[in-house]
Order: structure tokens, then C-alpha cells, then sequence
């Protein structure tokens, strides 16, 4: 009975358009909480807390739900027509990442589980709850551990099928089933997603410090983004796909099979002009939808400040200027550091003397005073 039910679940997931099935039990993921401990304990999450106020019950699976007996993982893939690499090149255009670039994942994926569990605890009468990255359970381990893939030196998880690019949605269970054998790490000498990293985010393989990763720091991270990650930043504007794109598995990856996650329009990668425009409710109308409205308009602006000091290009100019006056902080500091690297310093130091007497924010003001338009020949692209 086990046996069939659990094939038969197999398909119908398949049928549900996920790409990859396993099976593991509650405890699956606690070895992970030690590591998951460690990396608390090393301020390695940055300004995530809500990792460490739900740490216990992210480290179990059993302290989320006593009752569960099996877990059920899915993969969906979402891999790329083309390499996302060569969009940092078109340096006049923000980057966002591939995961974001469509539909909300979360609402994807958890659409899809809810059917399929329905149709599971229909078919055996057990109880089932769903999850897809919004509450305290360690996807990657179980997912490794039912035998999806295993988690990569850049600790995402690796699939020698779909490669580094797999949503992950998980449906808890009271029946038992038999668990999958585990994944082997075939990552070996590898390190190219570790070599790759613009801003040495890895410590060690398998070790991610949050507060260097530029995924962090342009999605989460709610201040001002360090100035020795701005020129790093390049044209990332949501973000950064650099370690995921680089990993040899990619190349078995069976790509776009039902554009599942294709993007909403043709300019996946907008023209930084238009995103420096966006006041917040256009900004919420240009990303209903998907994962980069969340992180909200003055974020996602201040990262296209970034970029566009880091285009140097003299068309952006004027969207720079218009946002030294923005009402947030955020996006003026963003914008001065813009200015000084594409305007010469006569022009810097005559607009810096007008907004220096109005602006009221001391991060800002410094930044005025710290900020020289000589940056714009001694720093590398």
C-alpha cells in the first residue's frame, strides 16, 4: 500500500508540473540546525532576525509539528533560456535576478502543493500542511536528504538534473512512507561558484556570510549598502545569480519546459532610466506579481543608484539629479554616491554646496562630504 500510494503521489506531482520527488523523515534536517546555530552565532545572517527568533523550530521539523511522520519534497525548476551572466554586461540596465524575473514563486508553487496535498489526503485520509519558504523549516537539508540534490559549496542546492535552479515546496504528512535514499555531494574539486563570487561572500565551501552577499544586500538588507560593495554591485538590482549560473550541473538542466516562471514582459532586465522614474505606486504597479515588490520601492531604487554610478553613463544624469532630493534617505545617499561618479568635479562640488544647506540627514551629509567625483577614474569598473 505504501509503496503504490507513494508512486502514485510521485505522478501526480509530475502531473502538477514539478520536476523533482523524495521523501524523508522529521528528522532529516537536524544536523542542519547545528550549522544553522553556528551561522546564528556568527552574525553571518546580518539583518535577518527573524532566522534567530524562530531558530528552535527551524532546527526541527518535529518542534513544528509534532505529529508529522513523513516529509514530502518537490522541486519545480526554473532555469534560464540563456545565460544570466551576460546581462551584467548591458551596463545601462538593472539586473534582476532569474528567480524573480516572473511570477511570484510562493504563489506558483504553493497552488500546486495545495492540490497535490488535497489529492494525497483524499486518496489516504492522512493530514498534510504545506510549505514553500514562508515558515521555519530548512528546505535544503530535507531536500538533500530526500534525495533531490545536495547542498553545493555555494549552499544552494545542486541537482545533477536541473542543476542550481530549483524552487523548493515541502508538504508535511501523519502518514509514513518510506523515505528516499539521500543525495551524494558531487560538487568534488569544484569551486567555481566560490571563485565567481563578486564580493567573497563564502568564508569557506559550504559556509555563506550573508552580510557580503549582494543577494542579501539588494533584496533584504535595509540600510545603506556599504561602500565597499557599491562598485561590486555592478547592475545587480535585485539579486545575484553569479554563483548559481556558474555551476556545471546547469548544463543538464532541461531548460523553459513549460516557461513555468517566464517573465512578464520582454524586458526581464528594465532600462535603468525607466526604474529611476518609478515613484511607489508605480513601482508596485511595474512588479505586481513578483518577488521584487516586496523588497519595496526605496530599496530597489537605492540599488539602481548604485548601478548607475556604476554605468557611468551621462544620459542617467538627470533621473541621478531628480532623486538628490528624494523624500528617503536611503535614495539620496545612493544618489550622491551616483553622482560622484559620473559627473566631473565642478559640477559635483556646485550641487553638493545647494544640497548640503537643505539636507537634514547626517548619514547623508556625510556621504556628501565623503563622496569625490575623482572615484569615477580611480575605481575600476
Amino acid at each position: 500500500m505504501d509503496a503504490n500510494l507513494k508512486e502514485q503521489l510521485r505522478q501526480w506531482a509530475l502531473a502538477e508540473g514539478f520536476d523533482a520527488f523524495g521523501v524523508t523523515v522529521p528528522a532529516a534536517s537536524d544536523a542542519a540546525g547545528l550549522r544553522l546555530a553556528q551561522f546564528l552565532a556568527k552574525e553571518r545572517h546580518g539583518g535577518m532576525d527573524w532566522m534567530a527568533r524562530n531558530a528552535e523550530r527551524r532546527a526541527s521539523v518535529s518542534r513544528l509539528w509534532p505529529q508529522a511522520r513523513s516529509v514530502i519534497m518537490l522541486g519545480m525548476s526554473y532555469a534560464p533560456n540563456a545565460d544570466p551572466l551576460a546581462a551584467l554586461q548591458n551596463r545601462d540596465h538593472g539586473v534582476i535576478s532569474v528567480y524573480a524575473q516572473g511570477r511570484d514563486y510562493h504563489d506558483v508553487l504553493k497552488k500546486r502543493l495545495k492540490r497535490l496535498a488535497a489529492r494525497f489526503q483524499a486518496a489516504c485520509g492522512s493530514e498534510v500542511k504545506v510549505f514553500v519558504d514562508t515558515a521555519p523549516l530548512m528546505e535544503k537539508p530535507l531536500a538533500e536528504a530526500a534525495g533531490l540534490g545536495w547542498q553545493g559549496k555555494h549552499t544552494n542546492l545542486v541537482s545533477r538534473r536541473e542543476g542550481s535552479w530549483l524552487f523548493l515546496g515541502a508538504i508535511l504528512t501523519t502518514a509514513e512512507l518510506t523515505p528516499d535514499e539521500p543525495a551524494a555531494d558531487h560538487c568534488g574539486s569544484c569551486r567555481a561558484c566560490l571563485d565567481i563570487c563578486p564580493t567573497a561572500a563564502f568564508p569557506a565551501p559550504y559556509q555563506l556570510d550573508a552580510r557580503r552577499c549582494l543577494a542579501y544586500l539588494s533584496i533584504e538588507h535595509k540600510g545603506h549598502i556599504a561602500r565597499e560593495f557599491r562598485v561590486a554591485m555592478g547592475n545587480r538590482v535585485f539579486g545575484c545569480d553569479d554563483c548559481l549560473a556558474v555551476c556545471p550541473w546547469n548544463k543538464f538542466a532541461l531548460q523553459a519546459r513549460e516557461a513555468k516562471f517566464a517573465a512578464r514582459d520582454a524586458t526581464a532586465n528594465p532600462p535603468l532610466a525607466e526604474l529611476l522614474a518609478l515613484n511607489d505606486a508605480a513601482f508596485r504597479l511595474r512588479f505586481a506579481g513578483t518577488p521584487v515588490k516586496r523588497t519595496g520601492r526605496d530599496r530597489i531604487v537605492r540599488n539602481c543608484l548604485i548601478a548607475a554610478g556604476n554605468a557611468k553613463e551621462p544620459a542617467l544624469i538627470p533621473a541621478i539629479v531628480a532623486l538628490l532630493g528624494d523624500p528617503s534617505p536611503l535614495v539620496r545617499l545612493a544618489a550622491v554616491w551616483a553622482l560622484g561618479r559620473v559627473v566631473g568635479p565642478g559640477d559635483f562640488e556646485a550641487m553638493r554646496d545647494g544640497y548640503l544647506a537643505d539636507e537634514t540627514d547626517a548619514e547623508v551629509r556625510s556621504e556628501w562630504l565623503a563622496t569625490h567625483p575623482a572615484e569615477r577614474h580611480n575605481v575600476a569598473p
